[in-house]
């Protein structure tokens, strides 16, 4: 994968969030409460379409502000932008149903060439799934290929569907029947090798709901915490490992963090 080229100040700030899954109110909402592009910066990681009823709308508009604003704008791509997931979880038959099977066909060529992952300030790793047993250096993300699928094992895949578990040491299976669950020993270990202060992920759905606003702020002190909810499904971004004390709103992207 090629590193984004953009670079923006170090006083400004990225809001990250997750699993929008095509409900488009929601996503109006979360600009109409942190800012709209680009006021504020985003950070989005993956799992833009399915579930919802308002797929297509959700992904233009996320399309539009990038391609608008590609500095203050950035899409990570989430297991759900995948032919063989969304072909089944409801994004393929509502473009079917609204307007034609074509159409989803160029969602797909644009799934396929969106990035995995992304750095800010070299010391927050993000991703939508979580770590992999074949990532040794990050310089792997760099260089998958793009466009590509989503394939069945191996880094990509793991970086779209692992899921971290406080239950297991090193690498278990994961419940999802794709990817791996990994304990607490490979995030320490990832942390200490790599530098990074804390991983940065979503893709789980949160046992907690807040029924009041889309932004939480907190000061991480915990190894595993929750930084958004939707009120489509409540999901949640989670922090891994933090070695420091951080809030969710991080320094931006210092430069050619996109990988």
């Amino acid at each position: 994968m090629h590193i984004c080229s953009s670079q923006l100040t170090s006083d400004d700030s990225i809001k990250l969030t997750c699993d929008i899954h095509g409900q488009h109110s929601d996503l109006l909402r979360l600009f109409d409460y942190g800012g709209f592009p680009p006021q504020a910066n985003y950070l989005f990681l993956g799992d833009y379409v399915d579930r919802g009823k308002q797929s297509p709308e959700t992904i233009c508009l996320l399309l539009a502000y990038k391609i608008r604003y590609p500095e203050n704008f950035f899409l990570l791509r989430g297991n759900h932008e995948c032919a063989s997931i969304n072909r089944i979880y409801g994004f393929y038959d509502e473009c079917k149903r609204r307007f034609n099977v074509r159409l989803w066909k160029i969602f797909t060529d644009c799934f396929n060439c969106l990035p995995v992952a992304a750095r800010i300030d070299d010391k927050i790793l993000c991703m939508h799934g979580g770590l992999s047993p074949d990532l040794h250096n990050l310089d792997q993300i760099r260089n998958l290929r793009r466009p590509t699928d989503v394939p069945d094992t191996g880094l990509l895949c793991d970086l779209l569907w692992s899921d971290p578990s406080k239950d297991i040491q090193c690498w278990g299976m994961n419940d999802k029947g794709v990817s791996y669950t990994f304990g607490p020993d490979k995030v320490t270990e990832f942390l200490e090798k790599h530098d990074p202060d804390l991983v940065c992920r979503a893709h789980q759905v949160s046992n907690l709901i807040f029924s009041s606003c889309l932004f939480h702020t907190y000061i991480i002190r915990s190894r595993v915490h929750i930084i958004y909810t939707t009120t489509c499904r409540i999901v949640e971004n989670i922090l891994i490992g933090a070695k420091t004390f951080l809030s969710f709103v991080f320094p931006i992207f210092n430069s050619k963090d996109l990988l």
